[in-house]
C-alpha cells in the first residue's frame, strides 16, 4: 500500500447516502477505485454511473451488511475487479433512538445486527486479504455516542461503544501484518440517520437539534481521506469530531 489515495482500492458499506456516498465521491475524485455496498441497488448503481461517466473508477455491489456472505461477496468482488483491497470502510449504521422503557426490541436487534455484526462481517471479509498482502487499512465508524451516553440513546450508544472496543482490539492484533486501523466518531452530521427514528416525538426533537448545528457529510469524507492519505508508517487510530456548535 502506497502513500496517498490515488490508485487505492476502497470498499465502502452504507454507500447509498450520507457519509458513505460523500466519501465515495471524495475518494473517487482523488483517484481511488471505490467499491460501493448498500441494500438500495438503484442508489449505488446511479452513483457508480455518475462516477464512471466522469472517468472515475467505481463498482456497485448490492449488500446487506447483516448477511456475512453478502459482505464477503462485496470484498471478493473488489479484489476480483481491482486486484486487491487497500481500505475497508465499515460505515453502514442505524440510529432508531428511543428510551429503553418503550421496549423497541426489534430496533435493538436491528442496531446490533447492523452496527456491530455488520462491522465484524466487514473485518472478517477484508482481514484475510490484508494479512496475505501484509498491508491494508480498516476504518470503522463509531459516533460521539460511542463516547457519551444520553437518555433515549442507550442501545445506540452501546453499539457505538462496541465499535470502539472492537477497533482497539483489532489495532493490537494486526500489528504483525502491517495493517492500519482507524475508528472515526462523528458528531452531528447531515445524513438519513434521523429517518430511522420511529418514535415521532424523539425524531422531532432530534431533528430540531441537529438541524441547527449539523455539518455536511463531506466533513466526514475529508476525515476519512486524511487517515488514508498519511504515509504507511503513520497509523491514525482514532478521530472524534463535532460541529463547533455541538455541546454534547
Amino acid at each position: 500500500m502506497s502513500e496517498g489515495i490515488e490508485n487505492k482500492v476502497v470498499v465502502i458499506t452504507g454507500a447509498s447516502s450520507g457519509l458513505g456516498e460523500a466519501t465515495a465521491r471524495h475518494l473517487a475524485a482523488r483517484g481511488a477505485s471505490v467499491v460501493l455496498g448498500a441494500r438500495r441497488s438503484h442508489r449505488i448503481d446511479a452513483l457508480v454511473q455518475e462516477l464512471t461517466a466522469a472517468g472515475l473508477k467505481a463498482k456497485a455491489v448490492t449488500t446487506d451488511v447483516t448477511d456475512a456472505g453478502q459482505v464477503q461477496n462485496l470484498v471478493n468482488t473488489a479484489v476480483r475487479e481491482f486486484g486487491r483491497i487497500d481500505v475497508m470502510l465499515n460505515n453502514a449504521g442505524l440510529m432508531p433512538l428511543a428510551p429503553l422503557e418503550r421496549l423497541k426490541v426489534d430496533e435493538w436487534d436491528q442496531m446490533i445486527d447492523v452496527n456491530i455484526k455488520g462491522v465484524l462481517y466487514g473485518i472478517a471479509a477484508a482481514l484475510p486479504y490484508m494479512k496475505e498482502q501484509r498491508s491494508g487499512h480498516i476504518i470503522n465508524v463509531s459516533s460521539v455516542y460511542g463516547h457519551v451516553v444520553d437518555p433515549g440513546a442507550a442501545v445506540y450508544c452501546a453499539t457505538k461503544f462496541a465499535v470502539r472496543a472492537l477497533s482497539e482490539g483489532l489495532r493490537k492484533e494486526v500489528k504483525p501484518y502491517n495493517i492500519r486501523t482507524t475508528v472515526i466518531s462523528p458528531g452531528a452530521v447531515t445524513t438519513e440517520l434521523l429517518e430511522h427514528i420511529s418514535e415521532k416525538d424523539i425524531q422531532h426533537d432530534t431533528r430540531d437539534f441537529v438541524s441547527k448545528i449539523a455539518v455536511g457529510p463531506d466533513t466526514f469524507a475529508r476525515t476519512v481521506a486524511f487517515a488514508i492519505n498519511e504515509p504507511d508508517d503513520v497509523d491514525i487510530n482514532e478521530i472524534l469530531f463535532r460541529p463547533t456548535a455541538q455541546p454534547v
